[in-house]
């Protein structure tokens, strides 16, 4: 186990461009979770950035936030939600519908999934205009939540994304695309 903190996590992600369009870098975390030494420092680096919020749920961004929020609930034994697209959860549900660059999308949260100032932490795998980070927040507060912050693997911080929410950010990468 000597040395694995000092690894750099961004030799792990990879770059595909032109995916899922002409012109857009994805930033892949498959190949941080299929390497268990990264994949563990991550969580573990992600865990002392979450903690100290002391949330007592986590609300996982559809899907890829499922990734990250499920094995950091566990680790800091807290609760986890899910914000999925509309019609995909049973039940009673609370929606916002938001803006994007080309439309128009709709977030759910089951309607007993938060209690009324429950502390949530809202979690996904990357930031980029914020968009669907924002939509995420407003949700969570309609539910009556007190967002306590926001959390992310990777952060493109040349789209400023972090500037439209009005909440504590932490990212584990950044990257200036």
């Amino acid at each position: 186990m000597t040395g694995r903190q000092d690894i750099d996590l961004k030799d792990y992600i990879r770059h595909i461009p032109d995916f899922p369009k002409p012109g857009i870098l994805f930033y892949d975390i498959s190949t941080l979770m299929r390497n268990p030494d990264a994949w563990q420092i991550a969580m573990g680096r992600l865990t002392r950035q979450i903690a100290p919020l002391q949330p007592d749920l986590l609300a996982a961004v559809e899907s890829r936030g499922f990734l990250t929020a499920a094995p950091i609930a566990d680790r800091i034994g807290c609760g986890m939600l899910m914000l999925r697209k509309s019609g995909k959860l049973p039940g009673k549900t609370i929606s916002h519908t938001y803006e994007l660059e080309y439309g128009s999308d709709t977030l759910e949260i089951q309607a007993d999934a938060v209690r009324p100032g429950q502390r949530v932490v809202v979690m996904d795998d990357l930031l980029a205009t914020g968009g669907t980070l924002a939509a995420s927040i407003d949700l969570l507060r309609k539910a009556g939540a007190e967002v306590v912050g926001a959390s992310v693997l990777v952060e493109l911080t040349g789209l400023g994304g972090r500037g439209r929410l009005d909440t504590t950010v932490t990212s584990l990468l950044s990257y200036e695309d």
